[in-house]
């Protein structure tokens, strides 16, 4: 039965051939719990076909957007998943902007979903198959003091010269190396030389991706710097 919900867009970030778009429920002035549009494909990622307004244009973050969908599609590792409807245009209905951003953010009172399990690259980035299922969530909006950029190849060692762009931080207690999965961010660092690069206090929004490898990552989907004026 075809519905439409109301969120604020808090993630339009790379996910295979598509993006992953997420933002949390938006009523009377008021975000509610999150939600991610997802295909019917096999990895869920979302097209520039499905995810488009009516003049073409994409989904911007912070938008405030009327998606239509089918039903509930949760799965272990991503709870917030709803199946779009795409037969229809999205609608964008209003725009917040950075001093909204504290209201939607989470209270820094615990680590990212679970700590203490790392991948070569990264720092308390991944969660083990096997404790998905014990998560309630796999979207969080999130305030940071101090964010470094990090531009390297890593898997140059072994004969791969891709280079990637990676997030360092502290949260709640914790450090984290993630990858970043933000277009934007990507393309204006991948265009820089390798090295590192403050961007100081800023909000991110990070997902659990899907699973790879026997793990789900955990992924800066997108980085809103603070506004400059």
């Amino acid at each position: 039965m075809r519905g439409v919900k109301r969120v604020v867009c808090l993630a339009n970030s790379r996910k295979l051939n598509g993006r992953c778009v997420a933002g949390r429920e938006w009523t009377a002035r008021r975000a509610g719990g999150w939600i991610r549009p997802v295909s019917n494909r096999e990895h869920q990622e979302v097209s520039e076909y499905e995810r488009q307004y009516e003049d073409g244009s994409d989904p911007r973050v912070l938008d405030i957007v009327d998606v239509p969908v089918l039903e509930p599609r949760p799965a272990d590792h991503q709870t917030e998943n709803w199946l779009l409807d795409p037969k229809y245009y999205w609608v964008k209905v209003g725009r917040l902007s950075w001093l909204d951003l504290p209201s939607l953010a989470e209270d820094p009172v615990a680590p990212l979903w679970l700590d203490g399990h790392s991948a070569y690259n990264g720092l308390n980035d991944k969660v083990p198959l096997g404790l998905v299922g014990s998560l309630r969530d796999s979207l969080k909006l999130i305030h940071v003091n101090e964010l470094q950029l990090s531009v390297f190849k890593p898997g140059e060692a072994f004969g791969n010269t891709k280079r990637r762009v990676q997030g360092d931080f502290r949260y709640a207690g914790s450090r984290y190396r993630l990858w970043v999965t933000d277009p934007s961010y990507e393309r204006r660092y991948l265009a820089k030389p390798d090295g590192n690069y403050r961007i100081g206090e800023c909000f991110l929004t990070v997902s659990l991706g899907e699973p790879f490898e026997e793990a789900c990552y955990k992924l800066i989907a997108t980085v809103f710097a603070r506004e400059r004026r």
